[in-house]
């Protein structure tokens, strides 16, 4: 995941899509509330900066995560979140059962999961069987959005929306990419299966139980994640078992 976050910094193509993913996310979290959000995985970049949920968090094995974790074995306690964001996840991962599996078992009922990833039946997917396998981004995993419904649904995630984006052939130039742009807003029109990557929003459907909002306590003094309140990170208050009630 670090060289792909590495790859969106610096490659042409990667900040092409950057600014999609970026816009993506921007629109889909903003209407999600509730006490607790948190992004897994490419904490370089904030994903949600267009949510207004009060308490945000950022875990991955990335250097700038507030929490060093795997995504596969997420240390939150069970029904904890509101929303998580997954950009990528289970595009860069050996065990993406275990990933949805985790994102499950962290949410509140009715809560969010966001995800995105690469679509293999498009002209990125194509590159990656001519470009092979071994750098980035064509070293992802690329399952396609139905499969992952698919997962979802022997979850108890409940898939509600798709969307897709990056319409333009994967050129590694940025003169090209300009050229090529047009096919943005010509995919949008539906053509969906030219998509590079594709978004996919799920609830935490549990049926037969009654919902009931935990009892947060007061904050407390003390160091430990980052809270990003609008668009501005700030210390936290108190640590990640203070923050997270147990049971």
């Amino acid at each position: 995941m670090e060289a792909f976050a590495d790859w969106l910094a610096s490659a042409e193509l990667g900040q092409y899509l950057l600014c999609r993913e970026q816009a993506y996310f921007d629109r889909v979290v903003a209407d999600a509330f509730g006490f607790r959000a948190v992004q897994v995985g490419l904490t370089e970049y904030d994903f949600l900066a267009c949510n207004r949920i009060p308490w945000h968090g950022y875990a991955g094995a990335e250097a700038s995560a507030d929490v060093v974790c795997d995504a596969a074995f997420l240390p939150f306690d069970s029904r904890s979140l509101d929303l998580l964001v997954m950009p990528h996840a289970l595009d860069f991962t050996s065990q993406p059962h275990q990933v949805l599996r985790e994102a499950e078992r962290v949410l509140m009922p009715e809560g969010r999961l966001v995800l995105t990833g690469f679509n293999p039946i498009s002209l990125w997917g194509s590159c990656r069987v001519l470009h092979g396998r071994r750098n980035t981004p064509w070293s992802g995993n690329f399952f396609s959005p139905a499969r992952i419904r698919d997962w979802m649904a022997l979850l108890q995630l409940e898939a509600t929306a798709t969307a897709f984006m990056a319409y333009s052939p994967p050129f590694n130039r940025g003169d090209w990419l300009s050229r090529w742009q047009f096919m943005d807003s010509l995919g949008e029109r539906g053509w969906s299966l030219a998509a590079g990557v594709y978004g996919i929003e799920a609830v935490k459907r549990q049926r037969g139980m009654r919902l009931l909002m935990p009892a947060w306590k007061p904050a407390k003094a003390g160091s430990g994640l980052i809270v990003a309140g609008g668009n501005e990170r700030h210390p936290v208050k108190q640590s990640v078992q203070d923050e997270i009630p147990h049971g």
